[in-house]
């Protein structure tokens, strides 16, 4: 696995930019180390704590006894630098691991996950479970680069506590197969939830991806905020809130562009079971424009300079509260991208 590789997935590889590092190897976790917050395979964390038992398979129904990784963050204790997890296919043809994330009350974990493929073809699987405490916050970064024969279906699951907040971000700029990836959650009283992606479709490729949020506690909110881009391939960008809670609020917006031939289709849903909801939804596809790519060769850009600004400022998804080092991270993964969609 080069050093490019890693770095086009937010893999750091310097400790004193990280609070810990995981690997898993096909099958097998490898530990390289950790600070301030709790890190091991889930198989050695089920035998150590008793109590975990509690939290495994309980947002997802169980599918198998796969190993993954394990990550808890003690009661008040705000982690300042990310965990860095890398989820490597590399000979097995199936890749398949349970993960377990626990943040506990009033505490505070920015986890950064990079997902990588040296075999030309493959399936990968990853089960992730994630547990947000009462005032606690998570902010998960993902970021797929896989092979185009690739085929990828992850399912995540979240509950946020009251005042919690979940933030996550999903970056896929790589070719790939098949990938559909749906995380769920579950949000009580005065929660908040964010989800945001950034895919490109190449030519070959079929994703089918969104987030799903159940408003249950009174006052709890969310945004779910995606960018597609086809490059010949089939995208499918979805995106459901559910209010079930007095003055609850929720907001989709889905945007899409074209760039030459493929397809995108946009499916934002909003379902209202309280009178007091505020739920809202926009969503949008279209091409680059060459009234701006006219206007900004008028100021002096060449037309790939022109084009590579309009897809960056399109690809350019503000979130509130994300840290600058995350902000960073995704910017380059964005940079990487860029010459190929010219």
């Amino acid at each position: 696995m080069s050093e490019d590789t890693l770095k086009k997935v937010g893999i750091e590889g310097d400790p004193s930019k990280r609070s810990a590092s995981f690997t898993i190897v096909d099958d097998k976790p490898i530990l390289n180390f950790a600070r301030n917050v709790e890190v091991m395979s889930l198989k050695q964390a089920l035998e150590k704590f008793n109590w975990l038992e509690g939290y495994s398979w309980k947002l997802i129904e169980k599918e198998g006894d796969y190993d993954g990784y394990f990550v808890r963050v003690p009661k008040g204790v705000k982690v300042e630098f990310p965990v860095e997890a890398c989820l490597y296919l590399k000979k097995i043809k199936s890749q398949k691991v349970h993960n377990v994330v626990i943040v506990e009350e009033n505490s505070e974990l920015n986890i950064i996950v990079g997902c990588v493929s040296e075999r030309l073809s493959g399936l990968h699987m990853g089960i992730s479970e994630f547990y947000v405490k009462k005032n606690a916050k998570l902010t998960f970064t993902m970021i797929h680069h896989w092979k185009k024969n690739n085929e990828v279906t992850p399912k995540t699951a979240i509950k946020v506590e009251e005042n919690g907040t979940f933030i996550s971000n999903y970056i896929l700029l790589s070719p790939v197969k098949y990938l559909k990836s749906h995380p769920t959650a579950y949000l009580e009283k005065n929660a908040k939830a964010v989800f945001s992606s950034i895919v490109v479709g190449f030519e070959g490729s079929e994703i089918d991806v969104g987030g799903e949020v159940y408003l249950n506690g009174e006052g709890s909110s969310a945004e779910i905020i995606s960018r597609s881009i086809s490059r010949g391939g089939k995208i499918v960008a979805r995106g459901h809130i559910i209010g079930n809670a007095e003055g609850v609020r929720g907001h989709l917006e889905c945007r899409g562009m074209i760039l030459g031939r493929g397809s995108i289709h946009a499916i934002p849903e909003l379902t209202a079971k309280h009178p007091n909801v505020d739920l809202s939804h926009e969503a949008a596809i279209g091409k680059i424009a060459e009234d701006e790519i006219f206007y900004l060769m008028t100021r002096g850009l060449s037309r790939d300079e022109a084009v590579s600004l309009i897809i960056r400022g399109f690809m350019d998804v503000e979130i509130k509260g994300l840290p600058e080092i995350l902000k960073r991270e995704i910017d380059k993964a964005i940079e990487t991208v860029e010459r190929d969609l010219i």
